[in-house]
C-alpha cells in the first residue's frame, strides 16, 4: 500500500501490479543465500524475545481467558544458520484441554509485502479496530475493541508479519532477496510454522492456513510444501484470492470477462441498474452466465467483430453494469477496473474504492480518466497503523527499537515472480515465471484428500473478483470426489471482507461451520 501516493495502496491490500521485467525475472533456488552486499558486514543475529500477557473475552455470552504471546522466533537456512526473524502474535486459549486436539491457525496478509496487521487488527482476532467503513474513519483517536466475531472459540490463532515487514528482519548474512519472491516467501513461512509447532508442542494439532490477497497465493504454495515436510493440514481458508497471474496477462480477454459479474454487483449497490422485482443471486448468476457465454465469444473475434454485434454487445454489457453503451463502444467492450471506478459515478462526480467499491472519493480533475487514488485505502490506513501501535505497547507489552514496517521496503519491486511448481507433471516448465499456484493446491488436496478449502468473497472487490477466482478454482482438474472439499461464501463487502461489520457476523458463522465440517471429516 505504501510505494508511493497510488503504488503503495495497491500492494499492502492485494495483489501486486508489476511491470513485466519485474514479474519475469529469472528464480532463485528455494532457500538459496544470496552474499552481503560489497561492504556490508552480516546482519547480528538477535536473541528471539516473547511478550506474555493474560486477557480475557467474552464470546457468545460465556468469558475465555487467553494468553497473548507477541515475539520472534529465529528460522535456519539450508546451512542451518540463522537467516530470519520472523515476527508473531499468537492467542492462545487457557483451559482448552490436550493442546494436540486444539486447532491452530495461521494468519497473514499479502502484497506481496504486507504485514499481518489488516487481518490481525480487523478480522478474527480477539480485537478489532472501529472504522467509518465504507466511509473515511478520519484521524485520531481511534477505538480497539473487543471482538466478538473471534475464532478464538473454534482455534488459537498465530498472525505472522512476512520477512522483512512489520518487525520481521533479514539475518545473518542473508538479504531481502532470500525472502523477496513466490518460492522463498513460502520456503520461509513452512519453515517458521515448522518451528513454532516444535517450539509449542502442536505437532498433533489440528492445522488450519488462512491467508488473504497475496496471502492465497502463499497458502496454495505452502499447502504443498508442508505437506511435502510431513505436515498435513486440516483446512485452508482463502480469502480475497489470487492464484494464477497469467489470467491477467496483456492481451487476453479473460481478465474483462473476469470482473464483469462485480461490475455488475457494483452496479445493484449503487442501484445504478435496474432492481424492482428482480432478485441479486438470480442477475449475477445470469450476468456469469452471459460472461462465460456470449460475452467471451465477442471478445474472442477481437476487432472482427461486426458492428451489428457491437452495438448489441454494448447495450447488454450497459444493462449489467450501468456504464453507457456509448462509453462501452469507446472502450472496445473491454473496460479496466480503474476506468470502471471513475466511470460509474463520473455524472455524480464521485470515484470509487478499488478493494471495496463502497467507498466514495473524490478526485481534483472529475474529467480524468482513472482515479487519482483509492479511497478504500486512504479511508482506514491511519487507524489501523496507529491502533497497532498502541495495542502492541498498551495491551501486548511488547516494544522495539526496530521500525514497524507495514509495507516491506523494496519487498514487492524486487519480488521474483517466478516459481517452480510442486506436483507439476514432466511435460510443463517447472521454472513459471509469473506465479500460477492454484496447481499446487490441486496437488495438495490429491495427497491430502481431507484437507478442505474454504474460499471467501466480497462481491464489491475490484482487486480479486470473485469470478477469476471461480474461474481458477474450478480448473484444478479434481476427480469428482474431491470437488465437494471445495466450498464457496460471498459477502456485501470488499477486498477486506470484515470491514463491513454486518458481513464480519456473517463470516464468523461461515467459519464456524467450516471448522466443524472439517472436524467431522477428521473423525
Amino acid at each position: 500500500m505504501w510505494r508511493n501516493c497510488a503504488l503503495y495502496f495497491l500492494l499492502v491490500f492485494g495483489i501486486a501490479v508489476v511491470p513485466l521485467s519485474t514479474a519475469f525475472a529469472q528464480p532463485a533456488p528455494s532457500g538459496e543465500k544470496s552474499p552481503p552486499a560489497a561492504g556490508k558486514k552480516p546482519a547480528p543475529i538477535p536473541p528471539e524475545t516473547t511478550s506474555t500477557t493474560s486477557h480475557e473475552l467474552t464470546l457468545g455470552g460465556k468469558k475465555l481467558m487467553y494468553t497473548a504471546t507477541a515475539g520472534t522466533l529465529l528460522i535456519n537456512g539450508d546451512d542451518d544458520k540463522p537467516y530470519g526473524s520472523i515476527f508473531y502474535v499468537a492467542y492462545t486459549l487457557d483451559g482448552a484441554g490436550d493442546p494436540g486436539t486444539r486447532p491452530l491457525t495461521f494468519f497473514y496478509n499479502g502484497g506481496p509485502g504486507s504485514a499481518s496487521l489488516w487481518l490481525h487488527m480487523g478480522s478474527v482476532g480477539p480485537v478489532r479496530v472501529v472504522t467509518a467503513s465504507p466511509s473515511a474513519t478520519g484521524a485520531a483517536p481511534y477505538k480497539v475493541v473487543p471482538n466478538e466475531y473471534s475464532l478464538l472459540d473454534r482455534s488459537d490463532l498465530v498472525f505472522i508479519d512476512a520477512p522483512c515487514t512489520g518487525y520481521s528482519r533479514a539475518v545473518g548474512s542473508a538479504t531481502l532477496k532470500n525472502f523477496a519472491g513466490v518460492d522463498q516467501d513460502a520456503t520461509a513461512f513452512a519453515r517458521f510454522i515448522e518451528r513454532y509447532i516444535s517450539v509449542n508442542q502442536r505437532w498433533s494439532s489440528p492445522k488450519f492456513l488462512f491467508g488473504e490477497s497475496y496471502g492465497t497465493t502463499r497458502s496454495a504454495v505452502l499447502a504443498d510444501m508442508l505437506q511435502a515436510k510431513g505436515i498435513s493440514l486440516n483446512g485452508v481458508i482463502l480469502l480475497s484470492s489470487i492464484l494464477n497471474f497469467f489470467i491477467r496477462a496483456p492481451g487476453g480477454d479473460q481478465v474483462y470477462v473476469g470482473y464483469l459479474p462485480s461490475y455488475a454487483a457494483i452496479a445493484w449497490h449503487f442501484e445504478k441498474v435496474p432492481r424492482k422485482g428482480r432478485d441479486e443471486k438470480a442477475f449475477l448468476d445470469e450476468v456469469r452466465a452471459f460472461a462465460r457465454g456470449p460475452y467471451v465469444e465477442a471478445l474472442a473475434q477481437g476487432h472482427n467483430l461486426p458492428p451489428a454485434q457491437v452495438d448489441a454487445m454494448a447495450a447488454k454489457v450497459a444493462a449489467y453494469t450501468g456504464i453507457s453503451i456509448e462509453y462501452l463502444k469507446e472502450a472496445n467492450l473491454r473496460v479496466s477496473p480503474s476506468r470502471f471506478r471513475k466511470e460509474l459515478l463520473r455524472g455524480q462526480r464521485l470515484i470509487l474504492g478499488r478493494y471495496d467499491a463502497r467507498f466514495e472519493g473524490t478526485d481534483e480533475d472529475a474529467a480524468g480518466e482513472t482515479p487519482g487514488y483509492d479511497p478504500s485505502s486512504t479511508g482506514i490506513i491511519g487507524a489501523f497503523v496507529a491502533s497497532l501501535h498502541d495495542y502492541f505497547e498498551r495491551e501486548l507489552k511488547y516494544t522495539s527499537k526496530d521500525t514497524y514496517y507495514p509495507s516491506g521496503p523494496h519487498v514487492n519491486e524486487q519480488w521474483d515472480h517466478s516459481h517452480r511448481q510442486g506436483g507439476a507433471p514432466s511435460e510443463r516448465p517447472q521454472g513459471l515465471r509469473g506465479p500460477y499456484v492454484a496447481g499446487d493446491l490441486a496437488d495438495a488436496m490429491r495427497k491430502n484428500p481431507r484437507m478442505k478449502v474454504l474460499s471467501m468473497n466480497g462481491l464489491f472487490d475490484l482487486a480479486t473478483p470473485f469470478f477469476l477466482t471461480e474461474y481458477t478454482l474450478s480448473h484444478m482438474q479434481l476427480e469428482p470426489k474431491l470437488r465437494g472439499n471445495v466450498e464457496f461464501t460471498y459477502y456485501h463487502s470488499g477486498h477486506m471482507v470484515y470491514l463491513n461489520i454486518d458481513e464480519l457476523k456473517r463470516m464468523k458463522t461461515d467459519l464456524d461451520g467450516f471448522y466443524a465440517r472439517v472436524a467431522e471429516a477428521g473423525r
